[in-house]
């Protein structure tokens, strides 16, 4: 199986976010994608680019271009999310984005009526009709494949920070889960999802892909739903590890790290240097507790088992990259990291909410909705 990598410039972004459709009187979740889909198309009659088609009828994706940026890709997902809002509002339906609804009932939600969405119900069953959830992509480009894994494994002991950060799935069906993202082990449950094998070389991963195909697990490659993985196609790395964030504030500053961590290791393989890497059984501890504890998670650092407070380990790590956020031209968005660590992430700030309303989640959907039509987090 050859796994050819097209040619990206390096460090070029782009972002995917996913977006809710909610009842604005109800707040519950609307089945009205296709709708809107249908409302936002060309006039030629072609799909609007940046405005996709999800898994679930109560979704929509914006995505960007691929970007010099973090902030054009942005502003491509405002531009996208405004035409989604427009065609929304005569239906009574508003935006919402977080890894979770806080209330909305799994099996009362319909799937898109698309082949491959009906083949991962039919071969997950429970698990695969249980996936109302929301995530945000980032793509960073990568001009030599032979840096693609070696990227993956350092990118993967950022997991526990860039799942702190985004956390926003604190409810699950009306309930307190006790995680700050409960998305994340969710989503894991899925085969093929959650966190990748770490290859030493292109041709292991080959391999793989070769041998999922073979045996029918997958037929396409981005089948393979990885937290962190190789987009192909597009000669990006690309972490999937965030639960959608409530703004493209927060949007914008975790992809501003993605992109920061790529560009930093990307020049240390340059300089001949050994990238950061850890066992498997520490990333893997480590996605546990950023689920768990979210910013309260004490972090596993390096392969001796050195730990610190996550949001402390950010406050050092935000300061090494803004050399590299300055070149990029995204210190402004990496500079909302401390904003987040300040206020609260979206997982505290929603059970704040609901601790101020008497547990009434309407509320918390209802500060989630202005959250995004603002796009002004709100302090827990």
């Amino acid at each position: 199986m050859k796994l050819a990598f097209a040619a990206s410039p390096r460090s070029t972004v782009g972002i995917e976010w996913e977006v809710a459709l909610v009842d604005r009187d109800s707040g519950d979740l609307r089945q009205v994608a296709q709708t809107i889909l249908d409302a936002v198309r060309r006039p030629d009659g072609q799909p609007r680019p940046g405005i996709l088609q999800e898994f679930l009828l109560n979704t929509v994706e914006a995505a960007s271009r691929p970007s010099a940026t973090i902030g054009q890709a942005i502003a491509d997902i405002a531009e996208s999310v405004e035409l989604i809002r427009a065609a929304a509002d005569p239906l009574r339906v508003d935006l919402m984005a977080a890894g979770t609804h806080p209330f909305a009932r799994w099996e009362r939600q319909q799937v898109t009526d698309k082949e491959r969405y009906r083949r991962l119900v039919d071969r997950t069953q429970w698990w695969g009709r249980q996936m109302v959830i929301y995530g945000a992509h980032t793509h960073v480009g990568v001009e030599d494949r032979r840096k693609v894994l070696p990227i993956i494994r350092a990118l993967l002991g950022y997991v526990p920070h860039l799942q702190a950060l985004s956390a926003s799935s604190p409810y699950w069906g009306g309930e307190a889960t006790g995680y700050a993202s409960n998305r994340a082990l969710m989503f894991q449950q899925l085969p093929t999802a959650g966190l990748p094998f770490q290859f030493e070389n292109w041709s292991e991963l080959e391999g793989y892909v070769g041998d999922m195909l073979h045996t029918g697990v997958i037929e396409l490659f981005n089948e393979i739903r990885w937290d962190i993985r190789p987009a192909p196609r597009f000669g990006t790395v690309e972490v999937r590890v965030c639960d959608a964030p409530p703004t493209l504030r927060e949007v914008a500053a975790v992809s501003a790290l993605v992109q920061c961590l790529v560009e930093e290791f990307s020049g240390m393989l340059d300089r001949g240097q050994e990238l950061p890497n850890m066992p498997t059984w520490f990333v893997q501890e480590n996605k546990w507790r950023s689920a768990r504890y979210g910013m309260d998670a004490i972090i596993i650092l390096n392969r001796a088992g050195d730990e610190q407070l996550v949001t402390e380990h950010l406050a050092e790590v935000v300061a090494r990259l803004e050399p590299v956020a300055a070149r990029l031209g995204c210190l402004d968005e990496l500079g909302a990291i401390p904003e987040i660590v300040a206020q609260g992430a979206s997982y505290q700030r929603q059970l704040a909410v609901a601790a101020r309303h008497g547990g009434d989640l309407t509320a918390v959907v209802a500060a989630l909705v202005s959250e995004l039509e603002t796009n002004r987090p709100q302090a827990a």
